[in-house]
């Protein structure tokens, strides 16, 4: 499977408050690492590759790009490269960034952001990528506690023009909930994937697609390898159907997560212009009914406590 003719548009699109976005975007964490972004072992990708790589993507369609200031090796950050690849912004390009989690200068991995400390992560993140205010920003949560004091301080920034939408990563639903009787949720970042769903993620799912809301799932195409890329080794019934469609395991990865529901979308990372091509081509594939019963049965929810 290698047709791309329709670009990141084939597998249609949603909407981000007002924003509308093309449901095949682009994860930035892979361009600054061969590692894990919650990790001290970075390997940074090849510069000009990674700026080749953004070029393109947005060739290819692509106008919603989530990354974050957090996303930085000794040699790279990701708002640096999407800054100078892709500044000035195309007008219909949506640039969706993270807070929460903090990082000394040499990576390392500081406490969780206070409520008063979102402002000067909010700041950071719009210098860096040369803009004046951020299209989304998500609240990446650590945990299962409250969240109405962080996101009562992001919303306040909503509220001056510094934050377009807001948005939760790496939540559960009653946090869900806790955010929206403060300001609107437009998106949730939550781990889904074949062979990688929490418990409760059917019904965040379900929440989502009731609400409006876009579900945006971290981990699709890496699934148990999580920030360390796909492992080598695949279920043989995920190979049957990949070779049923002359395509790869993460396109059938891909395709599964987008049939989840019209309101999922699916951000692939990648510092490979090929494997970008590919990811990009997954739009286009369907799978059938049988073939989605037998992905989902791969996988039981992973864990039953919080990450």
């Amino acid at each position: 499977m290698t047709s791309h003719s329709l670009g990141a548009a084939a597998a249609g699109t949603w909407r981000l408050g007002d924003l509308t976005v093309n449901r095949i975007g682009f994860g930035a964490m892979r361009l600054t690492q061969n590692g894990a972004a919650f990790s001290n072992e970075r390997t940074p990708h090849d510069r000009d590759r990674a700026v080749a790589v953004l070029r393109r993507a947005v060739e290819l369609g692509v106008n919603h790009i989530d990354t974050a200031a957090f996303y930085f090796s000794p040699l790279r950050s990701a708002n640096e490269l999407i800054n100078r690849a892709l500044g000035p912004y195309p007008d219909d390009l949506v640039i969706t960034t993270k807070v929460g989690p903090g990082r000394g200068p040499s990576g390392d991995w500081l406490d969780w952001a206070r409520p008063e400390q979102l402002r000067g992560q909010v700041q950071e993140n719009i210098r860096q990528l040369g803009r004046d205010h951020l299209d989304v920003v998500n609240l990446r949560m650590n945990g299962p506690a409250p969240i109405g004091d962080r996101f009562a301080a992001l919303a306040e920034l909503r509220e001056e023009g510094l934050v377009r939408h807001l948005g939760l990563s790496n939540v559960w639903p009653e946090q869900i909930a806790e955010a929206r009787a403060i300001a609107p949720v437009v998106c949730v970042q939550n781990r889904y994937g074949i062979g990688e769903r929490r418990p409760d993620s059917q019904e965040v799912l379900r929440i989502c697609a009731e609400l409006g809301i876009a579900f945006v799932p971290f981990y699709a195409i890496a699934g148990a390898g999580r920030e360390s890329g796909a492992t080598a080794a695949e279920h043989e019934a995920l190979l049957d159907v990949a070779r049923a469609h002359d395509a790869s395991p993460a396109q059938v990865r891909l395709a599964w997560t987008l049939q989840q529901g019209p309101h999922v979308l699916a951000i692939p990372g990648t510092g490979d212009p090929a494997h970008l091509e590919a990811n990009v081509a997954a739009g286009t594939l369907r799978l059938t009914d049988d073939e989605m019963r037998r992905l989902t049965a791969l996988g039981q929810p992973a864990g039953h406590g919080h990450p």
